[in-house]
């Protein structure tokens, strides 16, 4: 009897060692217990943070990252608007200038031209007054046209050579033909209206007749 309890002594000693080796924790260094620590409490930190105050602390910081963005780009896109405005504003007085130069310097030629002719004109007016006979005026007219030829002459107005001229397209008109022998063929016979330059730049053509002639055809 005495020995049966001495053996449930020894199961009974057994176990307690296994349980207390089973349930002793193992050895931790202390490094890692204080990374456990922190972690459990960033756990924790984050656990106790509700998801939706996340959420919009994001939404915060991209606000106002866009905020930024968005307000450099207004204060370019107002200096782009005002640099505008003002090229607009040079560009429109530079055009009214020019106009206003334009109009003054046609101004200033047409009165220095009407100027010149303003004696021609009273010639005219005098002979249309006169009371002499039709040869004194045809004279008075002769002197009157010779006048203006002088101011044309100023002015750079040349007449274009017509009579006895060879026939050229770019300076004659041709109204026709006559038949003419004393005159080479297809050259100017008869002027109807004179032709004028300014410079080397043609006015007007000269309305002309071609002579035909029969001789120089037939040789």
């Amino acid at each position: 009897m005495t020995h049966h309890n001495h053996k449930s002594h020894k199961t009974t000693s057994r176990d307690e060692a296994e349980l207390t080796v089973v349930d002793s924790p193992d050895p931790i260094s202390g490094e890692a217990q204080d990374d456990r620590a922190q972690a459990a409490a960033a756990t924790g930190l984050a656990a106790e943070l509700p998801l939706p105050t996340l959420a919009e602390s994001a939404e915060q910081a991209l606000g106002t990252v866009s905020r930024a963005e968005f307000d450099r780009l207004k204060a370019e896109r107002d200096q782009l608007l005002d640099r505008l405005a003002r090229l607009q504003a040079e560009f429109d007085n530079a055009r009214k200038r020019a106009e206003r130069e334009r109009t003054e310097f046609r101004d200033y030629a047409t009165g220095s031209v009407v100027e010149q002719f303003l004696p021609v004109l009273d010639h005219f007016e005098l002979a249309l007054k006169a009371t002499g006979s039709v040869e004194q005026l045809r004279s008075g007219v002769e002197l009157i046209i010779k006048q203006m030829g002088e101011v044309l002459r100023q002015l750079q107005v040349t007449p274009v050579p017509a009579v006895g001229e060879p026939f050229d397209p770019r300076v004659h008109e041709a109204l026709g033909t006559v038949d003419r022998d004393d005159i080479p063929d297809h050259h100017v016979a008869e002027e109807i209206r004179r032709g004028y330059r300014l410079r080397e730049r043609l006015l007007r053509p000269a309305m002309v007749r071609v002579a035909n002639n029969p001789n120089q055809k037939n040789d």
